[in-house]
């Protein structure tokens, strides 16, 4: 007789939509990884390019991992409306990003559901379901890159707040006067973002440097690069104690280009926590992403397993 078709395998999409890469992923639905590409972002060509390069990327994945989509998730940076699936506001980086509607334009392509949500959000949400935090309940997710990003994993769920603004510790006031990039003044991202680094740097010194090169300089035992870093760790510290003291959120992970730094992070985010520890009395946990550049990915491919079997995307 001859044997029975095998069953194709079931596969999720992952997509993260950042402002110079995208990196998409293949995934089973319990997240382990198959396959991954990474292309440049055509940021400056609008929305179609750079969603049609990620679907380009994904149709070559699934021509090198044989099996049945079930659904595409995208973590994309700047504010997004996820039930809308469209992005809402975007930084100058990108052209034609504003008001692209990502979900209707993927399931028009590829025929499978389509879930969006912001890149921190993602990140955080692939972090609490194979990263770092894995399984934990109430998390405070922050990623420091060029700017500084936040997001709330409360009772299990994420929490976005009634206008999807919850979490975004970067651009709480009361770290100093400088000017942010958002017109506010004062807020985290001044002290703790990949812009701050290099910026105080060049403060300190007269020179300007990326902020991996301040890292670079501070691991050779740099003292104007190590007070840069000393400084973005207490900043940091001094949010994770606001957040402890407002939600009793005692699980923090750390992700992002200057979050990968955190050897020279961690000291000054230990100093300042153990000098102020929260009133409640809580332990806190601060790690590092535990998936490195994947936790976007696979934070979207998480938030196809959420809306596909779930029925609600907690």
């Amino acid at each position: 007789m001859p044997e029975a078709p095998a069953h194709p395998v079931p596969l999720l999409a992952g997509i993260d939509i950042g402002g110079t890469s995208t990196e998409v992923l293949l995934c089973t639905p319990e997240l382990r990884i198959l396959d991954r590409l990474t292309v440049p972002t055509p940021a400056v060509e609008g929305g179609t390019a750079m969603l049609g390069a990620a679907l380009d990327a994904l149709r070559v994945l699934l021509g090198r991992t044989p099996g049945e989509l079930l659904g595409v998730g995208v973590g994309a940076a700047g504010v997004v409306d996820a039930d809308a699936g469209r992005i809402v506001v975007a930084s100058d980086s990108f052209r034609g990003w504003a008001g692209f509607p990502v979900t209707a334009t993927v399931e028009a392509a590829l025929g499978v559901p389509a879930y969006l949500d912001n890149d921190v959000n993602a990140f955080l949400r692939g972090e609490v379901a194979g990263g770092a935090v894995a399984g934990a309940s109430h998390v405070l997710g922050m990623t420091l890159g060029t700017g500084v990003g936040g997001a709330l994993w409360l009772g299990g769920a994420l929490y976005g707040g009634p206008r999807g603004a919850a979490g975004e510790i970067g651009h709480v006031p009361g770290f100093g006067d400088r000017p942010c990039t958002c017109g506010g003044r004062g807020h985290l991202e001044t002290l703790a973002s990949g812009r701050a680094v290099a910026a105080r740097y060049a403060e300190r010194t007269g020179r300007r440097l990326s902020a991996r090169e301040v890292a670079e300089a501070a691991g050779r035992g740099d003292a104007d690069a190590g007070a840069v870093y000393e400084e973005a760790g207490a900043a940091v510290a001094r949010a994770i104690l606001v957040t402890a003291g407002l939600l009793d959120v005692g699980t923090v992970v750390i992700g992002g280009g200057v979050g990968r730094a955190w050897t020279l992070l961690e000291p000054a985010v230990r100093r300042a926590l153990e000098a102020e520890p929260p009133v409640g009395g809580q332990e806190l946990r601060v790690v590092p992403a535990g998936l490195g550049a994947d936790a976007v990915g696979v934070g979207a491919a998480a938030l196809v397993r959420a809306g596909l079997w779930d029925g609600a995307l907690g």
